[in-house]
């Protein structure tokens, strides 16, 4: 006992060190935590046998963080970035493999050794680089977004890596290794011991029982337990969620971040997101950091110091190859600047995942001892200098914009209860309206001639891209009541009341949509009043055609709200059969509703126009 409470304390006392003085320089906290785990084991000696089990229990940070990043991802939303998921991180994962497996082949490996080594280093580290985004404020980034997409799929790779390793093995290594690790578990040993078929039926089931119980399950069991009224039993079954699926996860072989994060989209929507997301939140930080400090505690010094400039080459050759491919893609699906960099040097690492894959691989007598005990140094290392790589970003973000010909945003004095995001044509109207009427408001543009145009006719407003996250929080995005977004671009408009509608579920948003398809879109993005830009004037211009020729201006005007109205409820109606990425034209559903919406339309205007005389004053009017 005396013993685990000592280690407690070298390693509190390390992490409590180290961190504050990392931040403080502006390493960042992940390289904080490393520096205390490599202070902890290869400076001083101080860890023992205690870090491998250390290193499985930390491994849960992981997890839960994954877990959380699911619940913010609705499972629309993460059908909406299937392109990225798919295209941009797929081509990652492949190209990547490829070339570090044809470099070892070149090093004089064999292709069942060389393909595992592949597989490994394609890997990044979601740990380290989320947690890095989430620090800096990056995440919502163009390259903050396209690396949290490759990352999501590196980790779905992990499966198909997991069951192809296997395969390379020589024949008979695969026995010795199964009756091996089969002895320590046997439910494990049961369900391995299954043919081919019967492994994969029972990995699709516990893939199913996540998503049912995550469905039907977890709703009343949290009904039952909030009626406790105590806080410590809504927190244990938060944890029973997660570390139950992770432990399920393992028992049919997948990755259990894999399993949590499913479980996390599956719950994305649930009324209990935001307890589960408080409750779990400060383990996920605690265990992430223990998790930093275990990977620097591992690294085998004496490997480095055996082969100082094989092992250097190494980390920089993987770092260099991985670079060039998430570069070369990076311009390939669109990334500029210093967009372009944050996804190119942020993901140049090996990932924690490689410790997983290495391990599996050696216990399935897959690569040598001797190799492996490189290998892991390899990742490691790369880990380690990826706060490094960062702030390399940093000073060419720097250089960008000291380069750019672009003045910097406006420092923002005040906070109003109402911001107006975007002050064009038709924001400028909703500014004059708001304001006249005795009320005050936060404008932003990133057109530095409007905002000074403004300013001549006696309005106030700051320059800078309304849809930057630090612009949105000095302008009172906490505590704004209402947020008015005008931009011209459909895109930043929908981006926008996304991360809005994240920060504070409970603002009141108001959009302007280019047509109707961008309606559909800011409705899923959780707009509250969605507003298209030429719908009201084109209304007036059909109510003065219906003046001229032969209705009287009651009559038309009667027409108009009618239109108004069943055509506004009848766009929410077709948002509920809308497919993103599907073309209406293809949408048999959505073709076959508008047929029924456009004859209720007309029969209600019909019927209104053939009813009786609806004169002003009349019996009808008050109908």
């Amino acid at each position: 006992m005396e013993s685990y409470l000592l280690q407690a304390t070298l390693y509190l006392l390390a992490t409590v060190i180290a961190v504050p003085l990392a931040t403080r320089t502006g390493l960042g906290s992940v390289l904080g935590y490393l520096l205390a785990g490599i202070l902890i084991g290869p400076a001083l000696g101080l860890s023992g046998s205690e870090m491998d089990d250390l290193q499985h229990f930390a491994e849960f940070g992981v997890v839960m963080m994954l877990f959380l990043i699911g619940l913010e991802l609705e499972p629309r939303a993460l059908w909406a970035m299937r392109d990225k998921l798919l295209g941009l991180g797929g081509l990652q994962t492949v190209l990547t493999m490829a070339a570090v497996t044809i470099v070892a082949m070149l090093m004089g490996q064999p292709f069942r050794i060389a393909l595992p080594l592949g597989m490994i280093f394609a890997l990044s580290s979601t740990a380290i680089v989320l947690q890095t985004l989430n620090e800096k404020r990056l995440m919502q980034t163009a390259g903050g977004r396209s690396a949290f997409s490759v990352l999501l799929m590196q980790d779905i790779a992990v499966i198909p890596m997991l069951a192809l390793m296997p395969l390379l093995a020589l024949p008979g290594a695969r026995a010795l290794a199964k009756a091996e690790n089969g002895a320590d578990h046997v439910a494990a040993d049961l369900i391995h011991s299954l043919p081919g078929w019967g492994v994969t039926l029972v990995t699709i089931a516990a893939v199913g029982a996540v998503i049912l119980m995550g469905r039907y399950l977890v709703h009343p069991l949290f009904r039952f337990v909030q009626g406790a009224k105590l806080r410590e039993i809504n927190t244990a079954m938060a944890l029973v969620i997660v570390v139950g699926i992770a432990s399920l996860m393992l028992l049919v072989g997948l990755s259990p971040a894999l399993g949590a994060f499913l479980a996390g989209v599956v719950l994305a929507e649930s009324e209990f997101k935001h307890e589960l997301e408080s409750d779990i939140e400060p383990f996920k930080g605690l265990l992430m950091g223990l998790f930093f400090v275990t990977v620097g505690a591992g690294i085998n010094f004496g490997i480095v110091t055996a082969a100082p400039f094989q092992i250097v080459g190494l980390v920089l050759g993987l770092v260099a190859l991985k670079a060039a491919i998430l570069f070369v893609l990076g311009h390939a699906f669109g990334l500029r600047e210093r967009d372009q960099w944050l996804f190119t040097l942020g993901l140049a690492q090996a990932g924690e995942f490689g410790f997983v894959l290495v391990s599996f691989a050696v216990s399935q007598r897959i690569l040598p001892t001797a190799i492996a005990e490189k290998v892991l140094v390899v990742v490691a290392l790369s880990m380690l200098i990826t706060p490094l790589l960062f702030i390399l970003h940093d000073r060419i973000a720097k250089w960008f914009t000291s380069s750019s010909k672009g003045p910097d945003a406006d420092a923002i004095e005040d906070q109003q209860p109402i911001i107006i995001a975007g002050v064009g044509r038709f924001g400028q109207v909703v500014n004059r309206m708001v304001t006249m009427s005795g009320f005050r408001t936060t404008v932003l543009d990133g057109d530095l001639k409007t905002i000074q145009l403004m300013r001549k006719f006696g309005f106030k407003g700051y320059f800078g891209d309304p849809s930057r996250p630090d612009l949105l929080a000095a302008a009172g995005l906490s505590k704004a009541q209402v947020l008015v977004v005008c931009l011209d671009d459909k895109n930043s408009t929908t981006r926008l009341v996304t991360y809005a509608r994240r920060i504070r579920p409970d603002l009141h948003i108001i959009a302007r949509a280019r047509d109707r398809i961008h309606v559909f879109e800011l409705y899923r993005a959780g707009a509250d009043d969605i507003v298209r830009e030429m719908f009201d004037s084109s209304l007036r211009v059909g109510r003065y055609v219906l003046e001229n020729v032969g209705l009287s201006e009651f009559e038309a005007a009667e027409l108009e709200k009618i239109f108004f109205k069943l055509d506004r409820a009848a766009v929410r109606d077709l948002a509920q059969v809308w497919k993103p990425g599907v073309a209406i034209e293809d949408n048999d559903e959505y073709i076959a509703r508008t047929h029924e919406l456009n004859k209720e339309l007309e029969n209600a205007l019909m019927e209104r126009f053939q009813g009786p005389p609806s004169v002003p004053g009349g019996a009808e009017q008050g109908k």
